[in-house]
């Protein structure tokens, strides 16, 4: 596990196949003039079905630009890298398109103790529901009232982020819901992305689906502008997210057979990297990056 307590790439929630050919897709209007100094001068009003107001123009990433994925710890960007995604307690890559790292869905287990009791989704037994792979506690975003009070306090990492200098931001768990053994919906997700997304709007930030691709087609609801996935090549969802997205995606596989399954159609259109799971730094041991240009690597 990485340092600091707060760095983890979490697995995604895998969709059924069919799903690109049902999913019924928004897509955010571009308009307004870019901020910050990153590369790209793409913007986004944002504007989707459900959404309440029109936020701020946000700058979007590059489509198909190299990417690099560093919420273990920062260093150097690799040659060519354009994108790097970066956990919130790091500083942005200068002259790129930093996206930070935020774990907004769940509670780490060194800062569970920091969340108000009432604010962990707790079950009928009044026990803390928790993402066993992770030892995460859920955080409790079935009611508009407990909604607004956890996007309070992520709305407040959120602020770090843009004060930092992030172009955007990535909001993990978005499918916390899935784990919630039935206490939360996928309707409930969305409402607490929707609170987070006006947030960052108003810092300038664009904001990341975190995997999910079930709720791909409601990303105008919820106020998303493009997205991060992992392992949409090696579960064949990279389609979902691309029509939801228009190709503004940037997707973190674990394997060379994923690797190479994503760069097979979708090379140059999304931003795709090969990352050990631990997303570890040079020097560590199991340290993983491979890109386009290193496909040929043997399969894991």
């Amino acid at each position: 596990m990485a340092p600091k307590g707060v760095l983890r790439a979490a697995g995604p929630t895998r969709a059924a196949g069919a799903l690109a050919a049902t999913l019924i897709v928004t897509f955010s209007a571009l308009a307004g003039c870019g901020v910050g100094g990153s590369e790209g001068s793409d913007t986004s009003s944002g504007k989707g079905s459900g959404s309440s107001a029109k936020p701020a123009a946000v700058r979007l990433p590059p489509r198909g630009a190299g990417f690099d994925y560093q919420i273990g710890g920062a260093y150097p960007p690799p040659k060519g890298v354009r994108i790097v995604s970066r956990d919130r307690s790091d500083s942005p890559a200068p002259g790129l398109y930093n996206i930070c790292y935020v774990n907004a869905f769940q509670a780490q287990p060194e800062e569970r103790s920091s969340w108000p009791a009432g604010l962990l989704l707790r079950d009928a037994h009044g026990r803390a529901v928790i993402d066993e792979d992770w030892n995460e506690a859920l955080l409790d975003i079935g009611t508009p009232a407990k909604r607004e009070r956890v996007a309070e306090r992520v709305n407040q990492w959120i602020d770090g982020c843009a004060k930092k200098g992030f172009d955007a931001v990535e909001p993990d768990n978005y499918d916390s819901y899935t784990r919630s053994r039935h206490l939360l919906s996928g309707a409930d997700a969305t409402a607490f992305m929707a609170l987070l997304s006006r947030h960052a709007h108003t810092r300038h930030l664009a904001i990341a689906q975190k995997n999910t691709a079930e709720l791909a087609g409601v990303r105008g609801r919820a106020g998303l502008d493009f997205a991060v996935t992992e392992e949409c090549g090696q579960y064949d969802e990279c389609g979902v997210y691309a029509k939801a997205f228009d190709d503004r995606v940037v997707d973190i596989e674990y394997t060379d057979s994923g690797l190479r399954s994503a760069l097979a159609r979708w090379n140059h259109r999304l931003s795709i990297v090969r990352r050990d799971r631990d997303v570890s730094t040079p020097g560590s041991r199991g340290y993983v990056r491979r890109s386009a240009e290193s496909a040929e690597a043997p399969s894991s």
